[in-house]
């Protein structure tokens, strides 16, 4: 450090006291005068401002006319010519033009008063001197300071009283200032959980950790803060209410009452500038007194009737001397010597090491064992702890030729405080831990290579600092909520990204899942969370949904489908396929209605024209995919004929005969000639219309049953081409029926091979075939097990012998008989038919009506050798009781595609 040119101290140089509440420009005031000056210094009771303030006279003066000087920093160009500093780093050695000092009122406090006391009676600019304050103090500075010129400032606002609040219905840009940390962290979680979060301060936090969440505050990124008493001093924020959260606090000793001095201090902060401010209590506190509040709002107090004071004037003659000097007397009843402060108690603790006091005999020595004993308890130990680390640092101090301290030591206890893991007190303690080395490096002399240690320590406070910001705000502030409000509150348009998946994002923040026309917000159960998502979401996402229904109601029937669950898709020109609506019960299986998938963010209008449209081509679709259903149900025809085929269509194409065979019944020949014509087909199991049981119509008409009963979970659509599927156990058999299948033991066959595997059977019974043939299994791509159960179904009685599948008519048992099994047995004139090539079984019952009745009389004729067999049997809707051949799990395969019978 360059000293200025030297000239003595004139007496003639006024020494001006400012003083007011707080918010009246007193530290503007200072600064403004100080940079008037060819020269100055201004001492500040914060690291913190000293730093805020440097940074404000670079931008002004350039960095090489301004120095930084505090215990942690030195910021030291060539030829300095504005030096900001703390009141206890400053170099009142050096003469300066302007002398400034801020919160010179802290002279009465029992810790550091004593230094702000020496600087009000010793610390002058040779041409003006100026100390900052509270009002209380003007007494003693009338006294201490003889012609001094004293201005009162008021305040630039009105501060009143609003009484108690509960934490969650505070006003927005509120500060709530508790005395303990776990204080601080509960309410800021509280905040966090009700109101999107806070902004921490306190005083263990560096002033970088600090800086930060302040900016965090003031960028409107939350609207509240949680603070220590640590705000009352130096914070200049937007503020409008300071509520306590507590009307005592500990003051090392005792916990204690507020003064009203220290309430009006923090209060203060509340309504900068012209901006009137208010304050009160939490909810959960007593309310204050009446007195302390009068005294705030009026700005009130009682004066100060003592400073601090401790002798400076000392000598390092012996270590029994020195003692002696610090214990001296006061020269002024107004000054009062404070208890035995953190240094002078680091001191006495030190000199109880034999090793130390052994040391300190020269006089350097003793001055440096002072100098040790004065670097600052950035922990809060107790003396005695903090003593032992320095009585280390002196004793380095003392030994060697260099009189340094050890690298490799310094860079051991450097490098166990260079962590980022923990939690937030472990990142705290590190960074406290940190700045005692910090202050080290700065001190001239006691590091080897200071420079390179000052940057390394400078270096592990600033990524502490950081990593504790992160932890701060990670844990007190929902960075989504409070950035959403903040946008909310501006006056730009909001937009969205919407990623591939849905994903709908805002500046970085996730706020939910666009699917279709309906959003999703993702919710956290955070009251004010969920309400920002919801209104950034409707804010920035109406727009983008209004124009996904222009583009629906724009785009060609290819550009929409139904999905397997029965739910309209969009093909959206970016690939992607959301849901935009449900099919649901209509007044008729192919009449079903659209239920369009959307909240509130689409309007009335909107959502009028998208059902019109999806409504039309859901009407197309179904008169284009089963056509030949629809064209027969506007067809002309007589009554008996729109009867079948309304059954046809609530079995979306196809009936069992069983169903409607006495419309059938009913039917003459031109009205059969009208059902042909309509390309309806009579199986022996199934009325049905073959055109409907390719790949497209077999699709749709599951979608159509699913539509139709919801209450039933989406079973899987059969896949494509199959003539034999397996059936889903919890899924109904009518479901596979409506697509075109007839369920068998667990299998489902297509009707129309399924009717041509019947017509080959009835064939092979015709020409009186004992042995299945096992190409005919190929129709409907089963082995020789799973055919017993459809010979069963059939009406036939079916076995595997000898690896053949043989089959057989189940003969009724008399003329006229409609029974099945023992119904009839032991009738009246009827006896009971006994085959002689099998045991006695349950036979099937025969339908008199059926095309096979017509051929018992050919069939009756008997053999020489062999009984008669018996008449075909009636199609059986349940496996024949006499297989004995139950079907196994074979896989099945897909016979190849045929034409149906006719």
């Amino acid at each position: 450090m360059t000293d200025l040119p030297s000239s003595s101290v004139s007496s003639a140089a006024p020494v001006t006291a400012v003083l007011g509440p707080t918010n009246t420009g007193k530290t503007y005031l200072a600064m403004d005068r100080m940079l008037g000056h060819a020269s100055g210094m201004i001492g500040f009771p914060l690291r913190l401002l000293a730093r805020e303030n440097y940074d404000k006279v670079v931008r002004l003066k350039g960095e090489n006319a301004v120095a930084l000087i505090t215990g942690e920093e030195k910021i030291i160009p060539a030829n300095p010519r504005y030096y900001i500093c703390t009141v206890e780093s400053m170099p009142v050695d050096r003469q300066v033009a302007f002398l400034a000092v801020d919160e010179i009122q802290l002279a009465a406090d029992p810790d550091r008063g004593h230094v702000f006391t020496d600087r009000l009676l010793h610390a002058r600019g040779t041409i003006e001197t100026m100390f900052l304050g509270a009002e209380t103090i003007k007494p003693l500075i009338r006294k201490l300071v003889p012609g001094a010129d004293v201005v009162q400032r008021p305040r630039f606002s009105k501060l009143v009283y609003a009484g108690a609040k509960k934490l969650t219905r505070l006003p927005r840009r509120s500060a709530v200032v508790a005395f303990s940390v776990s204080e601080v962290y509960g309410i800021a979680e509280l905040l966090r959980r009700h109101r999107g979060g806070a902004a921490v301060v306190m005083g263990a936090l560096s002033p970088r950790t600090r800086n930060a969440q302040v900016d965090l505050y003031q960028g409107g990124e939350v609207d509240y803060l949680v603070a220590t008493d640590a705000i009352g001093m130096g914070l200049n924020m937007d503020v409008d209410h300071v509520a306590f959260a507590s009307v005592s606090k500990f003051d090392g000793k005792k916990p204690r009452a507020l003064t009203a001095p220290e309430v009006a201090q923090i209060a203060g902060r509340a309504g900068r500038h012209m901006n009137e401010g208010s304050f009160g209590v939490t909810a959960e506190v007593p309310e204050m007194d009446p007195d302390i509040i009068a005294r705030v709002e009026n700005h009130e107090f009682q004066n100060l009737q003592f400073l601090h004071w401790r002798n400076t004037d000392l000598r390092f003659v012996r270590i029994e001397t020195l003692l002696a000097d610090l214990k001296a007397p006061p020269p002024s009843h107004v000054l009062v010597r404070p208890p035995p402060a953190e240094d002078q108690l680091v001191l006495e603790a030190m000199l109880r090491d034999a090793d130390v006091r052994a040391r300190a005999v020269a006089p350097d020595k003793i001055r440096l064992l002072w100098d040790v004993a004065q670097v600052p308890d950035f922990r809060k130990l107790k003396p005695e702890q903090h003593a032992r680390l320095m009585s280390q640092v002196y004793q380095h101090l003392t030994q060697g030729p260099h009189r340094h301290l050890p690298e490799d030591w310094v860079a051991q206890q450097v490098a166990r405080i260079d962590r980022t893991d923990g939690d937030i007190h472990t990142m705290m303690d590190r960074i406290a831990a940190i700045r005692t080395w910090t202050y080290l490096a700065h001190r001239p002399g006691w590091t080897e290579r200071a420079l390179e240690w000052q940057e390394r320590t400078r270096q592990v406070e600033d990524r502490l600092s950081d990593a504790l910001h992160h932890k701060l705000t990670h844990q007190f502030v929902d960075n989504r909520t409070a950035h959403l409000v903040r946008k909310l509150r501006g006056d730009d348009v909001l937009s969205a990204e919407i990623s591939d998946d849905g994903s709908v994002h805002m500046d970085g923040h996730k706020l939910g899942r666009l699917e279709g026309l309906r959003f999703t917000a993702e919710r956290t159960g955070l009251k004010i969370a969920d309400r920002a998502v919801i209104n950034a979401a409707n804010a920035a996402l109406r727009p983008v949904i209004a124009a996904r229904v222009d583009a629906i109601c724009a785009a060609p029937d290819e550009g929409l489908a139904l999905d397997d669950q029965a739910r309209l898709v969009w093909k959206a020109p970016d690939g992607t396929a959301p849901v935009i609506a449900l099919l649901a019960a209509g007044p008729e299986r192919v009449k079903p209605q659209v239920q369009v998938l959307s909240d509130e963010r689409l309007e009335a209008p909107q959502r009028l024209r998208l059902e019109e449209r999806l409504k039309l081509w859901l009407q197309v679709h179904i008169n284009t995919v089963l056509q030949p259903l629809m064209a027969a149900r506007e067809a002309d025809a007589p009554g008996y004929v729109r009867g079948i085929v309304f059954q046809l269509s609530e079995g979306l194409g196809s009936v069992r005969r069983d169903q409607v065979e006495e419309q059938l019944k009913a039917l003459d020949e031109d009205q059969r000639k009208v059902l042909a014509r309509l390309g309806i087909r009579f199986g022996l199991d199934q009325v049905f219309l073959p055109m409907l049981l390719k790949a497209a119509p077999i699709r749709l008409r599951g979608q159509l049953w699913i539509a139709a009963n919801p209450e039933v979970p989406p079973p899987a659509l059969p896949q494509a081409g199959r003539v034999s599927i397996p059936l889903a156990q919890d899924v109904p058999g009518a479901f596979y029926a409506a697509c075109g299948f007839r369920p068998i033991a667990g299998v489902g066959y297509r009707i129309d091979m399924f009717e041509r595997f019947a017509a080959e059977a009835r064939k092979f019974a015709r020409e009186g075939q004992k042995t299945f043939p096992p190409a005919t299994l190929s129709l409907l791509g089963i082995n020789a097990e799973a055919a017993v159960a459809v010979l069963r179904a059939l009406g036939f009685g079916a076995v595997i012998e000898n690896e053949a599948l043989t089959f057989s008519i189940i003969p009724k048992k008399g003329k006229g008989n409609k029974g099945r099994g023992d119904k009839n047995r032991g009738g009246k004139g009827n006896k009971p038919h006994h085959r002689q090539s099998q045991p006695k079984r349950e036979e099937a019952p025969v339908n008199a009506d059926s095309p096979f009745a017509q051929l018992k009389a050919l069939m009756a004729k008997p053999k020489s050798e062999t009984p008669a067999p018996a008449p075909l049997p009636a199609i059986s809707a349940e496996p024949a009781p006499a297989a004995v051949v139950e079907p196994t799990e074979t896989p099945l395969e897909p016979a190849p595609e045929t034409a149906p019978v006719e």
